[in-house]
């Protein structure tokens, strides 16, 4: 009889490159069931890179990645999402061309999460489901793409800049979000800049610096000189 891991997602060893240039250098990951992780560093780390690997945007790579018990390594991305993985992808790439409606059935899937759940956690992209995505506000497009990623009904959805070129008050209503989602029991891989409300939702964090894991642990224990070496704040 299998015994179920405790981490949703395991990657060990992960090495990746872009052509001769080596981005990622034996990165080690986990994503416990159930909570919210954060992946800190700086800019060009190789945080985006670790999530293109997960969801198969990336072929030039070595190692594990362990997905539910499943290795998915080489998989076809759309075959990695149809396992349980939702994606909100840096800059949105919302379909502009789409109403919001047609964004968030594009690719649904059977679950918990419908239109009417969708319409619960975002009241104004209820109001706008008839509505051009390209009309909407940078937060409405992000909420739109939180709420398409939703759609699949994911068992982990990774958000890749979660909060980047939001306002104060459409970013709070980003944390509060994600915290319904994971009371919901969706486990939540999150990239962001490290802040109190990123720390006060996270369970547990991992900096990422020049292609390597350089610290890991409970987000509660980071350190102040850790996070002014590796994040400069």
């Amino acid at each position: 009889m299998n015994m179920e891991s405790d981490f949703l997602l395991e990657i060990s060893d992960l090495k990746a490159s872009y052509g001769e240039v080596e981005a990622l250098k034996g990165i080690q990951v986990t994503v416990k069931r159930g909570e919210i992780t954060c992946l800190l560093g700086k800019n060009g780390m190789g945080k985006s890179t670790i999530i293109k690997c997960v969801c198969g945007m990336l072929k030039t790579m070595t190692g594990q990645i362990n997905f539910d018990g499943k290795n998915i390594m080489g998989l076809q991305s759309y075959k990695i999402a149809r396992l349980g993985i939702g994606l909100v992808p840096e800059g949105r790439r919302i379909f502009t061309s789409l109403s919001v409606q047609e964004n968030l059935i594009s690719s649904s899937r059977k679950g918990f999460w419908d239109l009417k759940k969708i319409s619960e956690l975002f009241p104004i992209l209820g109001e706008r489901v008839s509505q051009s995505a390209l009309t909407l506000s940078g937060g409405e497009q992000q909420m739109l793409a939180i709420g398409r990623a939703l759609m699949t009904n994911p068992s982990l959805l990774i958000l890749d800049e979660a909060t980047e070129g939001l306002s104060p008050i459409v970013s709070e209503q980003v944390w509060e979000v994600l915290t319904k989602i994971s009371n919901e029991g969706v486990t939540i891989l999150i990239i962001d800049k490290l802040g109190h409300r990123l720390m006060s939702i996270s369970n547990s964090g991992f900096i990422i610096e020049k292609g390597k894991t350089v610290w890991a642990g409970a987000i509660s224990k980071l350190s102040r000189s850790v996070a002014r070496k590796y994040l400069s704040v």
